[in-house]
């Protein structure tokens, strides 16, 4: 089964027609996309979301990015899933995220990064519990090995 991912892309994948090339990234790696959802988010779940950030000076900012266009929640499984999408979403500075990383190839400003993804079990199980429900959850039988 291995462990799972909450990752969304933001408003800003979906302005530059993006999602395509994000959602291949990670399943070229080879991780299960066992939940997705384009939805808008609203206020009261963008706070839920960000909670450990209130109070902070960027908190409004992040609020009302996330909350300016649709974004795609996406629940990702694998072994060693959240380190593996962290890896290929690069460092939240995009002055620190690595070309070839999503945030290196994609994003300029931290303000309005492009992707979120949980940075722990503990955040991933919080994160896929606000945005999906269990049943909109499916853990899928990987026969690609039966394919090759």
């Amino acid at each position: 089964m291995g462990t799972r991912c909450f990752a969304m892309l933001k408003p800003g994948i979906l302005n530059r027609r993006l999602v395509g090339e994000v959602i291949g990234r990670l399943e070229n790696k080879g991780l299960k996309l066992i939940g997705l959802k384009m939805m808008s988010i609203s206020p009261e779940l963008a706070s839920r979301h960000y909670a450990e950030h209130k109070g902070k000076p960027f908190y409004e900012s992040l609020v009302n990015y996330i909350t300016s266009a649709p974004v795609v929640a996406m629940c990702w499984q694998g072994d060693d899933c959240v380190a593996l999408v962290r890896k290929i979403v690069g460092a939240t500075n995009p002055a620190d995220a690595l070309p070839g990383t999503i945030r290196g190839d994609f994003c300029c400003h931290t303000q309005y990064n492009v992707i979120h993804a949980s940075d722990s079990d503990e955040s991933a199980e919080r994160e896929i519990n606000l945005f999906f429900k269990e049943d909109e959850l499916i853990d899928w039988k990987d026969e690609s090995s039966n394919w090759c």
